[in-house]
């Protein structure tokens, strides 16, 4: 099985790198794991719903030229559905029984994700409707996918 998280911006912090490569290691005997980083688009604190329109169409731009068209695409949206971790495991389980075993991840930037890439998505998730930082949203999500995969294996990390 092959994931691919697909993420827009760099990560600076040191703490959130080291917990990201600690479940990239954990992940290694499950799925090949692969975080794709595109460019940010500057977008200063006031912006038109125009302008902010344009940055996340150009970020979206971006991301979608790292979707293969067979991968099974999941994008982070507050409005997204929201799983239990069990559920989110039996997600994921159904996902690749039935055909794929591509499945990638998106993270939108700081303004969310276009309309392209929400209509490309397979489903959209949520973690809840509190807003996060996407580079603390990397380390959440690596760790439910991480998760996912105990659940499914019936080891009691997930307890």
């Amino acid at each position: 099985m092959n994931i691919k998280i697909v993420c827009v911006g760099k990560l600076k912090e040191k703490y959130f790198k080291d917990g990201i490569a600690e479940y990239l290691k954990r992940m290694d005997r499950y799925a090949k794991v692969e975080i794709v980083q595109v460019p940010d688009e500057k977008a200063p604190e006031k912006l038109s719903d125009a302008k902010m329109e344009k940055v996340k169409e150009i970020e979206g731009n971006r991301i979608l030229s790292k979707i293969k068209d067979k991968e099974y695409v999941f994008v982070t949206a507050i409005k997204g559905c929201e799983y239990t971790s069990e559920n989110f495991a039996q997600k994921i389980s159904d996902v690749t029984t039935y055909g794929h075993s591509d499945i990638t991840f998106v993270i939108g930037g700081s303004l969310g994700t276009s309309n392209a890439v929400n209509k490309r998505a397979d489903e959209l998730i949520s973690f809840g409707k509190f807003t996060m930082p996407h580079q603390l949203m990397r380390l959440v999500l690596i760790e439910q996918i991480y998760r996912a995969f105990m659940i499914n294996i019936g080891s009691p990390y997930h307890k």
